[in-house]
Formats: structure tokens, C-alpha cells, sequence
């Protein structure tokens, strides 16, 4: 076990750094920081002395030496936007994305473990098609349409809602459906045709013939063995609900770090964009290596090494 984990680490440093390497070169794609820090009417010698300032006059392999040694320290530079440390701007936002992202799994999961876990019992009925049919809906509809029309909906005609910011729990209702509804679609149809492969098994015959309660063997027997593929695709989700807060956050005016990203990258911002990426792709790969420590107690046949 100490071993795997070992090795996963060291491959989750690869994975970063890369990611940082790519972060850095893309961006130096998208236009000159300097040009948009100055107003439209400047000359050239302002632009230029911004360059100097910040060190985009260097040559671009040392300006990269100089972006990875600060990386490893988690020193990114000052924001050239707000003009504080990039690192303190994320870290102070960070927490509000981690709570939406929560939110919206707590809610995604226990919502599609029913509805699938309903419509593999009952398959073929009523209840199936129900399930099936709001499964295809959150697949479907955009993001950005569906936290448009909850907005409309609960917080304009209504007024239930508050339409925007982080204020108390009720802050949270909106943005965690809209950002969690694709992915309860996705996992309400992962958890129905697992169990239908695992309800067909012998061993859930064998639980039945004991006497033991439906409940029981749904719960114990049909679902614990169907979830391996859930769990993974869960630990994929988290990630992707921190990275898809982007949207939902630019919607709802939440203040996290999928907002500051937008409002990084528009003003070119690279120092910004560049630790923002950095902490949302780190507890990306944390959050895969825990979901791949906790096969080993859902499946014992599991064996990590």
C-alpha cells in the first residue's frame, strides 16, 4: 500500500507540473499583459516599461525557470490586476468554490443513488421511465440555461431565492443544482445499469433465499458490489464540479475561484491564472487518489500495489 500511494504521488507531480508547463505556454498565446494594463491611448514607452517591470522582456526560457522555481514555493508573483499575491487571492476564494462543489455532490449523489437505485428495482415501470426521463433532462439542458431559469423562476417570479452571492444557506439551493445536475444525470444511469448487473448475480438469489429484507440486499449486498465504477466516476465529478464552477459561479456572482479565473483571464492576468489552475488541479489529482485508496475497503478483492 505504501508503495501505490508513493507512486501515485510521484505521478500526481508529473501530472501537475505538466499542467503548469501548459498553463504557462498557452497563455503566452493570448496577447501582452503589458498592452492590457495600460490604457488605450498610451505609448509604447509606457508598454514598455510595464514589460520591464514585470519581466516580460526576458526571454521566454527564463521567464518559464522563473515562474516553475516560484511555483514549487507556491509563489506565482503579485496579481497584476489587484497587485497582492496571486497564491493569497485563490487561497481566500478557494473555500467558497470547495463548499459550492460540495454542496452540489451532496445533493447530486444522494438525489441519483435513489432515483437510480428506484428505477433498477422497479425497471420497465412507471418509476424506471420517471427516472430515465430526468436522467436524459439533466444531460441535456446547458448549464448556463438552467441557473438562467432557476433564477427567473425561484428568485424573480417567486422571490424564494436569493438570485445571487454567498450569503447563508439559502445562497447555496440555486447554484448547487445548476452546477450538480449533469452530473446527478450522469450517475443516476451509472448506479441503474449497475444494479441491474449486480440484482441478476447469484449471490443476491442467495441473500433473497436467506430471508433477508429487500432493503438489506439492495443496500448491502446489490449496491456495495455495484459500487466501484460509481466511486470512480464521483471522484472524477468533484474535480469536475471545481472546474465547472466556472460557470455557474460567473452566473450566480458566487465569489470563488472559477469567477476570480474569468476575471483573471480577461484582464490577462497570468500570475492569477496561473495559481488558480495550479490548486484546482492539485485537489483534483488528491481527490483521485483518495477515491483509489477506498476501493480496497469496498471491494476486498481489490488490491492496491
Amino acid at each position: 500500500m505504501a508503495t501505490y500511494i508513493l507512486s501515485r504521488l510521484v505521478q500526481a507531480i508529473f501530472v501537475i507540473v505538466g499542467i503548469m508547463m501548459m498553463t504557462f505556454f498557452l497563455l503566452q498565446v493570448t496577447g501582452d499583459p503589458a498592452r492590457a494594463m495600460v490604457p488605450p491611448e498610451a505609448g509604447e514607452e509606457a508598454v514598455i516599461a510595464i514589460r520591464q517591470r514585470l519581466g516580460l522582456d526576458r526571454p521566454l526560457p527564463i521567464q518559464f525557470a522563473t515562474y516553475m522555481a516560484g511555483a514549487i514555493r507556491g509563489d506565482f508573483g503579485a496579481s497584476l490586476s489587484f497587485n497582492v499575491p496571486a497564491s493569497e487571492l485563490v487561497l481566500e476564494r478557494f473555500p467558497a468554490t470547495l463548499q459550492l462543489a460540495l454542496a452540489a455532490m451532496v445533493w447530486s449523489l444522494s438525489f441519483s443513488l435513489v432515483l437510480g437505485i428506484i428505477s433498477a428495482v422497479r425497471r420497465h415501470r412507471a418509476e424506471d421511465f420517471a427516472a430515465t426521463t430526468i436522467a436524459l433532462l439533466g444531460q441535456s439542458v446547458p448549464t448556463f440555461w438552467m441557473g438562467i431559469m432557476l433564477i427567473l423562476l425561484f428568485g424573480v417570479t417567486l422571490g424564494w431565492l436569493p438570485t445571487s452571492g454567498k450569503t447563508d444557506w439559502t445562497s447555496f439551493v440555486l447554484p448547487a443544482i445548476t452546477l450538480g445536475s449533469f452530473t446527478m444525470a450522469r450517475t443516476t444511469r451509472l448506479v441503474r445499469s449497475g444494479m441491474l448487473e449486480v440484482l441478476g448475480q447469484d449471490y443476491i438469489r442467495t441473500a433473497r433465499a436467506k430471508g433477508l429484507s429487500e432493503w438489506v440486499v439492495i443496500v448491502q449486498h446489490a449496491l456495495r458490489n455495484a459500487a466501484i465504477p460509481i466511486v470512480t466516476i464521483v471522484g472524477l465529478d468533484f474535480g469536475t464540479l471545481l472546474g465547472g464552477a466556472v460557470i455557474t459561479e460567473t452566473i450566480f456572482a458566487w465569489p470563488g475561484v472559477g469567477r476570480l479565473a474569468v476575471e483573471a483571464i480577461f484582464r490577462r492576468d497570468f500570475p492569477l491564472v496561473q495559481a488558480d489552475i495550479f490548486y484546482i488541479a492539485s485537489v483534483f489529482v488528491l481527490v483521485n487518489l483518495f477515491v483509489d485508496l477506498l476501493y480496497t475497503g469496498l471491494d476486498p478483492r481489490v488490491r492496491l500495489g
